[in-house]
């Protein structure tokens, strides 16, 4: 009797439908769309493949890669090839910038928003398929609330969100109108999910948001720092690593570099958004740093941390972005002593200040500084590996394989290829690194038995 009750209300709540994810974007998308995901299966639906025929597609877009509406188009297509009479949602930061434009994509069955996202069940409950599209999208001016999130991508790592939001209203940004103002979650709510994480197979946390480091606006109060929440995560038990995802120069201040040079957990690791090496440039994006501020960060955490990694964001061909300055950039990323770039064409978005500025840079122009930078990126990816050759780091093995070669990260963000062995899957073992694979990855001296250590 109690079984039958049970197997009704499991397909009341939806356990005979299965639901697809996709995500485009970036690792905060994807910690949202698991916590969205975990939300269905816990009201009974199965998540399954993109590719399996779901019942349901959950399609978690962005606004800062390009062209998002062509992506956008095509997953939508591909779901509805796939699976014909599905119910296709979209939702995430084009969802809430543009949802009229989504609505009006073929296939498309309804739209939330950036508050509404995190209500989809409770929100669509039967996904019977509407007679035409149904939006669901407030102003981002009333997304007060800080949603909890974290992904489970595979059993190595997963995402934390601690922060949500942006009130910097950089010239070129639209995150702030797809995601609202700064807020975040709490030191003692941050704890209680990383405890959560511990008792899982997890040997990595990355913490991510949209501007992280001003973690501790909650309600429009600043009641914590970021560097109190470092500071209480290095003592959590359970976990062996901690990774900052991104976080800004001015942000990033000397006690908390210090404290990370010599902390339990926090990997040497550190990705700062430059977007131009132009203080002219810099101060058209309404950037909160200068050249000199941001080259000071570079060189204290060289400086305590010879074996960091350091990661830059750059924007190319932003307006007013002359080859004199577009110069400037290259040589100052040439001197600076990074480890890759992430180097991003500047593309127009509506309702941005950088939309309204003079010297509008042409499109072949802007690719061919894109791809110097990126040529830059690899010479300085290889010298930094260079100076790692014959050392001994610890390396998180992935699940990931190809044929019998398996891979790994250091904890200074090394990529590693080795030879795969079953037993190393999810460990952190200590290796000696010794030469370049064809790849571009490093190898692991023979025979690893003999370098082996947990």
């Amino acid at each position: 009797m109690l079984k039958n009750q049970i197997q009704e209300l499991a397909v009341n709540c939806g356990a005979m439908k299965k639901v697809a994810f996709y995500t485009l974007g970036c690792k905060l998308n994807y910690a949202e769309t698991s916590s969205i995901s975990r939300n269905f299966e816990s009201h009974g639906f199965k998540k399954v493949e993109f590719t399996d025929k779901p019942d349901i597609f959950v399609i978690n877009t962005c606004s800062v890669t390009d062209h998002a509406d062509k992506k956008c188009r095509k997953i939508v297509k591909e779901a509805r090839k796939i699976s014909p009479d599905a119910f296709v949602a979209i939702v995430g930061c084009y969802a809430q910038l543009k949802p009229q434009e989504i609505a009006s994509i073929p296939g498309v069955d309804a739209v939330l928003g950036a508050a509404e996202k995190f209500r989809l069940v409770e929100t669509l409950k039967t996904f019977e398929r509407p007679a035409s599209t149904v939006v669901f999208q407030g102003s981002v001016h009333e997304v007060k609330n800080f949603h909890e999130a974290y992904s489970f991508q595979d059993r190595t790592r997963t995402f934390l969100k601690v922060q949500d939001g942006c009130n910097y209203n950089c010239s070129f940004c639209t995150i702030p109108l797809a995601r609202g103002s700064s807020r975040s979650s709490s030191i003692e709510e941050v704890l209680h999910q990383a405890r959560q994480i511990a008792a899982t197979d997890v040997k990595e946390v990355v913490l991510t948001g949209v501007n992280i480091g001003d973690f501790g606006i909650i309600e429009g109060r600043r009641k914590e720092r970021f560097f109190d929440l470092v500071k209480a995560l290095d003592e959590i038990g359970g976990i062996e690593r901690f990774r900052i995802s991104s976080i800004e120069p001015n942000l990033l201040q000397e006690p908390m570099i210090e404290f990370i040079s010599g902390a339990k957990k926090f990997v040497p690791h550190f990705h700062l958004p430059l977007q131009s090496g132009s203080d002219t440039l810099l101060k058209a994006m309404r950037r909160r740093y200068d050249t000199a501020l941001y080259a000071s960060r570079v060189q204290l955490i060289r400086s305590i941390m010879p074996d960091a990694c350091i990661g830059v964001d750059v924007i190319t061909g932003f307006p007013g972005e002359s080859d004199e300055l577009f110069s400037e950039t290259y040589q100052f990323l040439n001197e600076l002593e990074v480890s890759y770039l992430h180097v991003f064409t500047y593309s127009e978005r509506a309702n941005t200040h950088a939309m309204e500025l003079p010297g509008v840079v042409p499109q072949k122009t802007r690719n061919e500084r894109t791809a110097m930078l990126r040529i830059l990126s690899e010479k300085k990816r290889r010298l930094f590996y260079e100076s790692q050759m014959g050392k001994v780091v610890p390396v998180l093995f992935e699940h990931e394989r190809e044929g019998d070669l398996m891979f790994g990260f250091s904890h200074n963000y090394v990529r590693v290829e080795a030879k795969y062995d079953p037993l190393l899957v999810n460990t952190i073992k200590s290796v000696r690194l010794c030469a370049f694979a064809a790849s571009g990855h490093l190898l692991v001296e023979e025979p690893q038995e003999e370098l082996l250590s947990h």
